[in-house]
């Protein structure tokens, strides 16, 4: 989440748009505004000694571990025009598409006409553009907005949500009803949905991807928010650390 933070903060106008992969250890993490003491039992996460971290977007409480998870950084002015709930769906084409390349039918809460609800686990509200697999929400997807530029992450889960999680949380966050690849029958590794998902995101954008390291302003900025913000329990916790100026959407 720092390496977040960092590539969205050192972002220029007329930079290319960034898009990172990457998986995570078991873990939670935080809404930009979640309220913790509504959403978990902070006595067991610390006793289970269960890591977790508050990001700088918007949404609910998110588990993670076993997942590809994603990160899109690009100049506001691509979606400017869309609004931000079209800015999702355009956003999110690539994964429609990565689902279709796998042989599944994958759609939009707000085109299946699905009543929306909210609730502080991720997986346990639905949201316009959460995307639906056989009936069942798959992942989820948050954005921050700063004045020249956009933040975009979410979540492939391929391996099914472990028992006991649950614990955690105050209310049901929806894991046992959440899609994964796994519980659709799907195994592939990592490395092979990492390709099949960069496909799906040239075909989608007409793009072409080119690798590179970080930057050295880039690596320097994560290291400082490594250590002064995303290690800090001001900030997990309450929520009360500095922030890059923007929406949390």
């Amino acid at each position: 989440m720092a390496l977040d933070e960092a590539l969205l903060g050192a972002f220029k106008e007329g930079d290319r748009p960034i898009l990172r992969l990457y998986g995570w250890p078991r873990a939670l993490s935080l809404g930009r505004f979640t309220r913790l003491e509504k959403s978990l039992d902070l006595a067991r996460l610390i006793e289970d000694k269960m890591p977790f971290v508050r990001r700088i977007s918007g949404g609910g409480v998110l588990v993670h571990g076993g997942e590809l998870s994603y990160s899109l950084v690009l100049p506001r002015s691509l979606v400017q025009e869309r609004g931000v709930k079209e800015s999702y769906r355009y956003l999110c084409s690539f994964l429609i598409a990565l689902y279709k390349k796998m042989g599944y039918t994958a759609a939009f809460c707000a085109d299946l006409q699905l009543e929306q609800k909210r609730c502080e686990s991720c997986l346990g509200g639905n949201e316009a553009y959460d995307i639906m697999i056989e009936g069942k929400k798959m992942g989820g997807n948050a954005q921050r907005h700063t004045r020249h530029a956009l933040l975009q992450h979410g979540t492939i889960p391929i391996v099914k949500y472990a028992s006991g999680l649950e614990a955690f949380f105050v209310e049901d966050p929806g894991l046992q009803g959440a899609a994964t690849l796994e519980g659709l029958g799907c195994v592939l590794s990592y490395e092979a949905l990492s390709l099949l998902l960069c496909e799906s995101f040239c075909e989608s954008f007409e793009a072409r991807l080119i690798k590179e390291s970080l930057s050295p302003e880039e690596d320097e900025r994560a290291q400082r928010l490594l250590e002064e913000k995303y290690t800090q329990s001001e900030w997990n916790i309450d929520g009360k650390k500095g922030d890059l100026n923007g929406k949390a959407l």
